[in-house]
C-alpha cells in the first residue's frame, strides 16, 4: 500500500500554484517546438518568465524555504544546484532550441522534486511558527501571463 500524500500546508500552496505556472512552462516549449515555433519567440516567452516569475520564486525559497532545513541537508543542496543551473540555462544565448529543450526538461524535473521530495521534508519538520512566517511573506497576487505572443495556441 502507499502511503496516503501529506497535504500541502496552506502556507506552502502559494509556492505550489508557482511551481504549477513553470509547470506550464515547460508545456508550452513543448507545445512550442511541436507547432514548429520559431525557437527565439520561444526563448523570449521563457526569458520573460523567467525574470518576472521564477527569479523571485527562487529568491524566496532560497531566502525563506529552504532555510528551514539544515544548509548541509542534500536536499537543499540539490534544489540549490538546480537553481544554479536553471539559472545559466536560462542566461545561454547559444543554440537556442538546444537550451529550451533542456530548460523544458530541467525545470519540469526540479519542480517535481521539490513538490514530491523536498516540500514534504520541510513541511515535517517546520514549526507552524515557521509556516505561519511564510505564509505572511508570500501570497498569491494572482498570475499574470504575457499574452502578447501565445505561440503555444
Amino acid at each position: 500500500m502507499k502511503p496516503k500524500p501529506l497535504k500541502r500546508h496552506r502556507a506552502l500552496q502559494p509556492l505550489s500554484r508557482d511551481h504549477h505556472h513553470g509547470l506550464l512552462l515547460s508545456w508550452k516549449i513543448r507545445t512550442g517546438f511541436k507547432k514548429q515555433i520559431e525557437p527565439v519567440r520561444i526563448k523570449t516567452y521563457a526569458d520573460w518568465f523567467f525574470n518576472t516569475h521564477l527569479l523571485p520564486h527562487f529568491e524566496l525559497e532560497e531566502k525563506h524555504i529552504f532555510p528551514l532545513l539544515e544548509p548541509e541537508n542534500d536536499l537543499i543542496k540539490r534544489a540549490l544546484a538546480d537553481h544554479r543551473r536553471l539559472k545559466r540555462l536560462f542566461h545561454n544565448e547559444e543554440d537556442i532550441e538546444k537550451t529550451l529543450f533542456k530548460i523544458e526538461e530541467e525545470l519540469e524535473q526540479h519542480i517535481r522534486f521539490e513538490e514530491r521530495i523536498l516540500f514534504p521534508e520541510i513541511q515535517k519538520v517546520a514549526t507552524e511558527d515557521q509556516l505561519l512566517q511564510i505564509e505572511k511573506i508570500h501570497h498569491t497576487d494572482g498570475f499574470m501571463d504575457k499574452l502578447d505572443d501565445e505561440f503555444w495556441r
